[in-house]
């Protein structure tokens, strides 16, 4: 499919596949493609954001396409992947962690997101959006004990001098990133299918610390294989 009216940020230069996972970076969606994609093509290059479609190990199209970081910018990539075609939308991306038992290089499914950022509320969010149930259930399957499960905030600072993460903390999130909460509330208006799933690349109930940048490819491999064995899974109607 060619550059639309429609998609003026993303010019695709191969198919687009039914699912797509979202790494916010485009390093990210480089190494992804690589491990989990079969002769991965160049999807899109424009603006810088590196996009992939190959054949999964379950003989089944996928891309992965990079979003770049906080809720504008996915706003944009996922608004024009739909009107290309995409159906189920994964993010594959890291947060901050202030909640107990999550340490670096953990495994995150977000069952709902608190809308802190500008871009979900202006897209109509005023509590916390969920994410896909049948993308959600496919992902716990997929995962079983590798994977913590909980309510994440999603932000627009990344460097928040108001330390806010007591008061997130106290309504019951785990962690903070700057996607998840506009995916899911445009999702849900686009009628297509969403969920998220994030490594701890830092903890923040405390003096920042940050993961290695080893591991943190090691086990952002992990949860791209985890996501696409969950979005192979899935039938093909997508929620009602």
């Amino acid at each position: 499919m060619t550059a639309s009216a429609q998609t003026l940020h993303l010019r695709p230069t191969a198919p687009l596949a039914e699912r797509v996972l979202l790494p916010g970076d485009p390093g990210r969606a480089l190494r992804l493609a690589q491990e989990l994609l079969s002769e991965p093509r160049m999807f899109n290059h424009h603006r810088g954001l590196w996009g992939y479609t190959g054949t999964a190990a379950d003989g089944a199209p996928l891309t992965v396409q990079s979003t770049g970081m906080g809720g504008p910018s996915v706003a944009i990539v996922v608004h024009e992947l739909v009107a290309l075609g995409a159906q189920r939308l994964l993010r594959v991306g890291t947060c901050g962690a202030f909640g107990e038992g999550l340490e670096l290089g953990a495994l995150l499914l977000a069952t709902a997101a608190l809308p802190e950022d500008g871009a979900s509320r202006a897209l109509g969010a005023s509590g916390p959006v969920a994410p896909s149930e049948k993308l959600l259930s496919a992902l716990l399957a997929a995962g079983g004990d590798r994977l913590a499960r909980g309510l994440i905030v999603s932000t627009d600072l990344f460097y928040d001098e108001r330390a806010p993460e007591r008061a997130w903390r106290e309504a019951g999130a785990l962690a903070v990133e700057m996607e998840s909460a506009t995916l899911f509330v445009l999702a849900a208006r686009l009628r297509v299918e969403a969920a998220s799933i994030l490594v701890v690349s830092d903890r923040l109930d405390g003096p920042r610390e940050r993961i290695a940048e080893e591991a943190l490819h090691e086990a952002e491999l992990t949860m791209g294989r985890l996501a696409a064995a969950a979005l192979g899974s899935v039938g093909d109607s997508p929620d009602e």
